[in-house]
């Protein structure tokens, strides 16, 4: 478990992996990557039971599943900044026969990875059955999922959620990266998403709201959704972000959802960004 100050710096390298990821090759998606850096990294070296040598099954230990694959920049460099594998094949992110593709895979075997995210919408369906399948079989572990709020649009989240309600699957905490953009513009304008709260609470679930992009928020939060398990209920955290966060001009702009960094924008972006880890 490491300190507050700790997991910052921490978080602050893993903003400096992301933009060089998608620098180097001109491709990747850096708006999400960027804001759910805090949470992501609270929840490896903070909150997760879990065991760097890893296997697939995942029995005896805390489970992750990323939906929104699109940022995995932000994943793979949290897994190996979490010892998963070597930092150095960040630099790989998205070349040929690479194992860190542009949306995460399991058939390449990369540590970490137990689900392909490339098609959205559908990780919040798999980490209710393998919550489920930890209370079958009497294992204590949690299971934590992360997913857009533009995913949501995806009616395949709304049958999860009605299914984890209805065999109280409490052992499961899903977030929801509120940052209010997705690939076409604001969520509001896209397709409205109302009272997310209202709605998850509706269906059956215990509701928390999270600053995602204050490490202390996010630790208390988190800390807080551990102690509500076990009592029937699934769990929602609602996370407030800014996408492009760390980076003051991809703020907030669903823009920089999906483009690359130039050479300019990247010094200035790594500019405010303190190198706390050593660069991969």
């Amino acid at each position: 478990m490491s300190s507050t100050t700790d997991l910052k710096n921490i978080a602050s390298q893993v903003r400096r992996d992301i933009v060089r990821m998608v620098h180097a090759v001109q491709s990747g998606h850096p708006g999400g990557s960027l804001g759910c850096a805090d949470f992501l990294t609270a929840l490896y070296f903070h909150s997760m039971k879990h065991d760097t040598h890893f296997s697939m099954d995942g029995v005896g230990e805390d489970l992750f599943f990323l939906s929104n694959g699109h940022i995995s920049p932000l994943f793979y460099s949290v897994l190996a900044r979490a010892g998963y594998f070597d930092t150095k094949e960040l630099a790989t992110f998205r070349k040929i026969n690479s194992r860190l593709q542009g949306h995460p895979t399991t058939h390449e075997g990369l540590p970490g990875v137990r689900m392909a995210s490339g098609s959205l919408g559908q990780g919040l369906s798999v980490a209710a059955g393998a919550a489920l399948a930890k209370k079958l079989n009497n294992d204590p572990h949690l299971v934590f999922s992360l997913s857009g709020d533009g995913e949501l649009n995806e009616g395949q989240n709304w049958e999860a959620i009605l299914f984890a309600a209805h065999h109280k699957i409490d052992n499961l905490i899903a977030t929801i990266d509120y940052n209010g953009q997705q690939i076409d513009g604001p969520t509001v304008k896209v397709m409205n998403l109302g009272d997310l709260n209202a709605k998850f609470t509706a269906f059956g679930w215990e509701v928390l709201e999270m600053d995602g992009n204050d490490m202390d928020d996010v630790i208390a939060v988190l800390d807080k959704a551990k102690a509500l398990t076990g009592k029937g209920k699934p769990i929602c955290i609602l996370m407030k972000t800014a996408m492009g966060k760390g980076v003051d001009f991809m703020e907030g702009s669903h823009e920089w959802h999906g483009i690359a960094p130039n050479d300019e924008q990247l010094a200035k972006a790594l500019a405010q960004l303190p190198e706390t880890l050593g660069d991969y």
